[in-house]
């Protein structure tokens, strides 16, 4: 599934970012290192979304444990995991009554972040498919204001609010987009945004290509569970859901769901 266009120097960087690192360690074989670049490596805020390296200032809660992301599921919410047919999870969603947040994770070069560049690629889908978008600023540093195509049964296709925030982390991206009530209303995100806040990443130290989603992983209790009856179901439901209903962005694609509340 194309999440984001990848430029050719951004497929190759984190490849060869441990052997850049160690010239800017090393210096030259003179032993000159005055000379050498440091690698600028972006950190998340310090109010979160965590890196599971760095989890000083973390709230102490309750998280579901689904691999790459721990997702904390505060109450009155209640949490739906895409998953494609060979049982790969690709996104979380928190639901809180019409709200949601859509929870993605990406791999990202050591040297530098991703955000700005992503923002300027979903505000030409979105225009590109007759929806709209601009920067504002947000609790999260600067996020996109848009207006996204979507089908309304009845009344056809209708553009709908949301908001896309971002988060730069040590060689990951997390992206969060907010439907409902909590993309025009603060008080209606609180919650929500809140939860985002307290996300931990775990990026593990395997190479990735920059942009690469970060497969996310069901927690065992939950698969032990599902019925390949139950996928097929799931799975046959969201096909006849796609023919009703062509999603605007790949961006925006949704697998099956699986949930869970708290």
């Amino acid at each position: 599934m194309p999440l984001f266009r990848r430029r050719r120097d951004e497929i190759d960087d984190e490849y060869d970012e441990d052997i850049d690192g160690a010239r800017a360690d090393d210096g030259d074989e003179d032993g000159d290192a005055d000379d050498a670049q440091p690698v600028r490596t972006p950190t998340p805020s310090p109010r979160g979304p965590w890196d599971a390296g760095d989890m000083e200032g973390a709230s102490e809660v309750n998280r579901l444990d689904l691999g790459t992301l721990q997702v904390p599921v505060p109450d009155g919410c209640e949490i739906r995991v895409e998953v494609q047919e060979d049982h790969t999870v690709i996104a979380a969603t928190l639901v809180q009554g019409n709200s949601a947040l859509q929870i993605h994770a990406f791999a990202a070069p050591r040297t530098e972040g991703i955000w700005a560049d992503v923002r300027t690629e979903i505000v030409d889908s979105l225009r590109a498919s007759g929806g709209s978008a601009e920067d504002t600023d947000g609790p999260f540093g600067t996020e996109l204001k848009a207006r996204i195509p979507a089908e309304v049964p009845g009344q056809g296709v209708q553009l709908q609010p949301a908001r896309f925030v971002g988060v730069d982390g040590p060689r990951w991206f997390l992206r969060g987009l907010f439907t409902g009530p909590a993309a025009t209303d603060p008080n209606q995100a609180r919650l929500l945004e809140s939860a985002f806040r307290d996300v931990v990443v775990v990026r593990g130290g395997e190479a990735m290509a920059p942009r690469e989603l970060l497969a996310l992983k069901l927690p065992k209790e939950a698969l032990a569970a599902m019925t390949d009856q139950q996928m097929a179901a799931q799975l046959a439901a969201q096909q006849q859901a796609d023919e009703q209903a062509k999603p605007t962005l790949d961006m925006l694609e949704r697998g099956p769901e699986i949930t869970e509340t708290r």
